[in-house]
């Protein structure tokens, strides 16, 4: 008999393996991502890298991809967005600052510029499926990389370039619910606890 009821199970307990197994491939993934040309830190990072302070034109920067109408990560300055961005640091002597920022400073409405803001973070929801759809456990992996950018021009010159950013995005979000979708009752019944 005892034997019987092993064959019996067999076939229940291959199958609760694959689901198991299977389970994880049903968990949501997020992206977070700017469309741009670039598909790594590194390849922004030269392609920032390639302008050159009182050679590089407006002209060069548009065909290098960095045009605001096809590149959404770009966000045009005007002269008082750049004058906000320096007003921190306005106790600073003009001598102190950098030529192309003092320059910039100092064209007036002929001063205008390129902020770049680029995230490309990818959002992993890993481990069992069963506690993540109760809510008991819920595991995010991030990976990606985030870059920054300021381009200074006066007139249709650039005068000054700054980059920067995180290379690398490794980062784990953990979440335990021990009441699992119990957690959060309190949330979905309003006035419950008030009363």
């Amino acid at each position: 008999m005892i034997p019987a009821l092993r064959r019996a199970a067999l076939p229940v307990t291959i199958a609760l393996s694959l689901l198991q197994a299977g389970c994880a491939e049903l968990l949501p993934v997020a992206k977070n991502e700017t469309q741009v040309p670039w598909s790594s830190y590194d390849d922004a990072r030269q392609s920032l890298e390639r302008i050159v302070p009182y050679q590089t034109r407006k002209a060069e920067l548009m065909a290098a991809g960095l045009d605001p109408a096809s590149n959404p990560a770009i966000t045009v300055l005007t002269f008082s967005d750049i004058l906000q961005r320096f007003a921190a640091g306005s106790s600073l002597r003009s001598e102190d600052l950098e030529p192309g920022i003092r320059q910039c400073l100092m064209a007036g409405k002929s001063c205008s510029g390129y902020s770049l803001s680029v995230n490309k973070i990818n959002r992993d929801r890993v481990g069992n499926f069963w506690l993540d759809s109760l809510n008991f456990r819920r595991e995010i992996h991030m990976t990606g990389f985030t870059f920054n950018a300021l381009i200074l021009m006066v007139d249709e010159l650039v005068v000054y370039t700054l980059h920067g950013g995180k290379p690398s995005v490794h980062e784990r979000e953990l979440t335990r619910n021990p009441l699992g979708p119990l957690q959060t009752w309190g949330d979905t019944v309003p006035g419950l606890l008030t009363r």
